[in-house]
């Protein structure tokens, strides 16, 4: 089990050695940051977050058996007059509980609290489309596939295609019965 918490300036460094690369940035983060993370970057992003009518609350991820932090993800794009919102930043940091589940309770945690707490209506997200893994996960959650922004980034000598996916306040409440 996990829980999210706000992430917050202490939470920094461990987030920092997590990104060890910078196709893994861009995987993670975007085009928002540069490699390498660094502490002012963070601060950038930390900015206006995690107030009560903030557009972006930012999370890390605590294993509640352990009391450690394993990973990071964002709630952004808030639109209160539309309802929207994107998940962003979803990062398993630590290697030894990948492949456990972990993503799929993450991302369970960060719809909840979209539908069940902000009473949006539609919640989206951006992965690569060779992150299969990732997509497995979303899709189990109960993403559905919206389209694909061709050669949408790039790195180094190559383009990445950017698959778009979005989940609906009907699909989650039929996810949330179906799991209960």
């Amino acid at each position: 089990m996990i829980e999210l918490k706000y992430f917050d300036r202490p939470d920094f460094e461990q987030l920092i050695d997590w990104i060890d690369s910078p196709s893994f940035l861009l995987q993670w983060g975007g085009p928002a940051f540069e490699f390498p993370l660094t502490t002012s970057q963070l601060e950038r992003y930390m900015e206006n977050a995690n107030r009560k009518d903030s557009e972006t609350f930012i999370y890390k991820v605590i294993e509640c058996e352990t009391h450690k932090v394993i990973g990071h993800i964002s709630l952004g794009k808030i639109d209160r007059k539309n309802r929207s919102a994107r998940i962003g930043k979803v990062l398993v940091g630590n290697k030894h509980v990948r492949g456990k589940g972990i993503g799929q309770q993450m991302i369970k945690e960060i719809l909840s609290i979209a539908f069940d707490d902000l009473h949006l209506h539609r919640v989206s997200l951006g992965v690569f489309d060779f992150n299969l893994s990732a997509i497995a996960c979303y899709e189990k959650a109960g993403f559905i596939k919206e389209g694909l922004l061709r050669d949408s980034r790039k790195n180094g000598d190559e383009y990445w295609s950017l698959l778009e996916m979005s989940i609906l306040e009907n699909e989650w409440q039929k996810m949330k019965g179906s799991s209960v």
